[in-house]
């Protein structure tokens, strides 16, 4: 398994905003396109104005397939014009990771 994380930092208190527009019209195309997401968080005290999510694949092979067919949706394409639109994003980032082996030992104990 590995999880492509993913951090967007916006502008002072734009985060809510971008957050709305992605609750609406990003989440449920993301929801069908990569499946498995493993955390979507926002910023409470050190860096603010910073969105983190995470979504999970078998694989670096099954991350490209659902990434590609994602890309290929119109209304991905009609979300992303919006944010541009929305003018909140300042840096956006993203690391492929996976779990140390010690953790997987831990999940298989049922932990």
């Amino acid at each position: 398994m590995i999880v492509d994380l993913r951090i967007y930092t916006t502008l002072p208190n734009r985060m809510a905003e971008f957050v709305a527009l992605y609750e609406a019209e990003g989440w449920p195309i993301q929801l069908k396109h990569l499946g498995h997401c493993v955390g979507w968080y926002t910023t409470v005290e050190g860096e603010l104005n910073t969105v983190v999510h995470m979504w999970g694949y078998a694989d670096q092979g099954d991350r490209e397939r659902r990434r590609a067919a994602m890309a290929a949706d119109p209304a991905w394409a009609g979300y992303l014009q919006k944010v541009a639109d929305q003018g909140a994003l300042i840096r956006m980032q993203n690391r492929i990771i996976r779990p140390a082996g010690f953790f997987e030992a831990y999940k298989a104990r049922g932990a």
